[in-house]
């Protein structure tokens, strides 16, 4: 049974930050693009950031370009997102996800097999 937990999330004001993990099991970690989608309320998921299977390449999308950092470790099953000075247009919940191949990140939900139950992030002003 894959299973993907995400931690992190929280209050914050604007301008702080925070960092989200996501530990995968059932799964071999290393074999799978992962990413970092986010779902405002009455909104779709939205991609945010992704990685490669051995973290050679990352993707984000172009809002968080310079804020967010996405990052791996294949021997801990963990993907982690740093996210930098944050503000109240950040916040939704962040749910990970396991892509389909080892190299592509793509950025259309579709694309992802597994998710896990997300995280909420709310940033004050």
């Amino acid at each position: 049974q894959v299973q993907l937990v995400e931690s992190g999330g929280g209050l914050v004001a604007a301008g702080d930050s925070l960092k989200l993990s996501c530990v995968v099991s059932g799964r071999t970690f290393g074999d799978y693009t992962m990413a970092w989608f986010r779902q405002a309320p009455g909104k779709d998921h939205d991609f945010v950031a992704g990685i490669t299977s051995n973290g050679d390449y990352s993707r984000y999308v172009n809002a968080v370009k310079g804020q967010f950092t996405i990052s791996r470790d294949n021997g801990e099953n963990t993907v982690w997102m740093k996210m930098n000075s944050l503000t109240p247009e950040a916040a939704a919940v962040y749910y990970c996800a396991i892509g389909r191949s080892s190299h592509t990140v793509w950025m259309s939900p579709s694309n992802y097999d597994y998710w896990g139950q997300g995280t909420q992030v709310t940033v004050s002003s």
